[in-house]
């Protein structure tokens, strides 16, 4: 079989039915099956899917297991030459699962891919970026990032457009088309990531596995984003710090971890007192918002530390 598409949903029903459509109408003469793997839904998600897409492997979780989890338990049994990840809040345009395919066919020493993806508006997402590391904590928690130079948007390859080949630190999770070969060589995704950093963790282990990723312009998706996060509120924040602190652990030690949670502990609490500064001054919902938004990402954020041990 050439493809295995995954696609891991949580509370978006409507919006995994559009993903779904998109799929099948663009598979073109693809060999392929389509895995949903759904975490416990409460909106009807699994019961749409198993309704208006008979054609598709549905797997129902009792608990919200992670996206991760979620990933491996179709990456497991699933029988393409390519697993592709794929969001739920995605649309696929054209013909670009068939390009991806055939990029990966012509390249076999890419274990790794990604392409295009588009905002609702049709703009340009920034998607792959650098691995993480202490110095892009920083240059983000200081707001260095936002610079228009080339050093301070390093992590994210400010500047480029997405319009050309390029190999890539991490390929973004919405769409990432990996070689079955690659994936038995490195193993699954790990399961101690349960919303965030596990697919840059996972990258990590494709390029020490001589692996290469690439970003290939060969077709479009359009990425809404956060569609199943935004049902988290302010832990959505928290639940993201948690799996960048986590991969620091991992990879850099808990000195590496306790700096990048001091710079991202910093970095909220100046954003909670900014905005509670500005509320007598600017009464407004958004200002109300954004400051009861940080005030409980600080408030949680004794739970972004990673509990127990990460191999």
């Amino acid at each position: 079989m050439d493809l295995s598409i995954v696609i891991v949903s949580w509370n978006t029903r409507d919006i995994t039915r559009e993903c779904l459509r998109s799929v099948f109408d663009n598979l073109g003469r693809l060999d392929a099956e389509v895995w949903v793997v759904d975490n416990a839904s409460e909106d009807g998600s699994a019961d749409m899917v198993a309704e208006e897409f008979p054609q598709a492997s549905l797997i129902r979780n009792d608990t919200n297991r992670g996206f991760a989890a979620g990933n491996n338990q179709a990456i497991a049994p699933a029988q393409g030459r390519y697993v592709l990840l794929l969001n739920s809040d995605t649309v696929v345009l054209g013909d670009v699962l068939t390009e991806s395919v055939r990029y990966m066919d012509a390249h076999a020493d890419v274990g790794v891919m990604g392409c295009r993806v588009l905002n609702p508006d049709r703009t340009m997402q920034e998607t792959c970026f650098m691995l993480p590391s202490l110095l892009n904590v920083a240059l983000l928690t200081s707001g260095l990032a936002k610079l228009n130079a080339p050093f301070f948007g390093r992590e994210r390859y400010r500047g480029w457009r997405r319009n050309s080949e390029r190999e890539v630190g991490v390929v973004t999770g919405c769409y990432m088309m990996c070689r079955r070969g690659a994936i038995e060589q490195v193993g699954p995704l790990d399961e101690t990531f349960f919303f965030c950093g596990e697919e840059t963790d996972w990258c990590r282990r494709f390029r020490a596995g001589g692996w290469r990723l690439m970003f290939a312009p060969v077709g479009e998706i359009v990425h809404i984003g956060n569609a199943s996060g935004r049902r988290y509120d302010h832990k959505r924040d928290v639940l993201l710090t948690a799996g960048l602190v986590g991969y620091h652990r991992k990879h850099s030690g808990v000195l590496g971890a306790a700096a990048c949670w001091a710079m991202l502990y910093a970095f909220n609490v100046s954003r909670w007192l900014g905005w509670t500064i500005l509320k007598p001054f600017a009464q407004s919902y958004k200002v109300d918002a954004r400051a009861e938004h940080f005030r409980g990402v600080v408030r949680d954020f004794g739970q972004v530390w990673p509990k127990g041990p990460i191999a």
